[in-house]
């Protein structure tokens, strides 16, 4: 078989995934970058993993501390998708955040949930790495709002898909 990695790159994007911004705080200062490479992996004990790029500048600068804080975003929070998903500037700016009770690491307001983690293992993972985090801590919104997905290579709801077959 000849591999094409545009046609893999397609084929993947056919799955649905949620948003996350992963944050962290790197000498007092707060770090992050959007991610969709997020999955809850064990309840017992508690971990979930996400998968970094190695070409990533915010998650070693993430990585240093040991902690993160994974922020599911809601659907009314692309702009914040968007903003944390280009390299470089102050990602923060405009954006409300308090630190988390057991790492310090930012928990952006208004998301759906966050977990605060600490970094338990690290996996070359290809062109990513694999990171395993063990939960400290985490909360969940009762506000109603749906989540912000990620498909076909950009940012989605679930009512953009359901007004289709409407």
């Amino acid at each position: 078989m000849n591999f094409d990695p545009a046609r893999f790159k397609e084929a993947m994007g056919t799955f649905a995934t949620g948003v996350t911004v992963v944050t962290g705080i790197e000498e007092g200062r707060p770090a992050g970058f959007t991610c969709q490479s997020f999955l809850s992996l064990s309840i017992d004990p508690p971990y979930v993993a996400l998968a970094p790029a190695r070409t990533s500048t915010s998650w070693p600068r993430i990585a240093r501390a040991g902690t993160f804080c994974v922020n599911v975003l809601a659907d009314d929070q692309g702009a914040v998708g968007q903003a944390f998903a280009v390299s470089g500037g102050d990602k923060f700016a405009g954006v409300a955040w308090r630190p988390a009770p057991a790492t310090g690491s930012p928990v952006i307001e208004g998301s759906l949930a966050w977990v605060d983690c600490r970094v338990e293992l690290v996996h070359d993972a290809g062109d990513h790495e694999l990171i395993i985090g063990r939960v400290l801590d985490l909360d969940v919104g009762a506000d109603g709002r749906g989540p912000l997905l990620f498909f076909r290579s950009k940012f989605a709801t679930v009512a953009d898909r359901t007004s289709d077959r409407e």
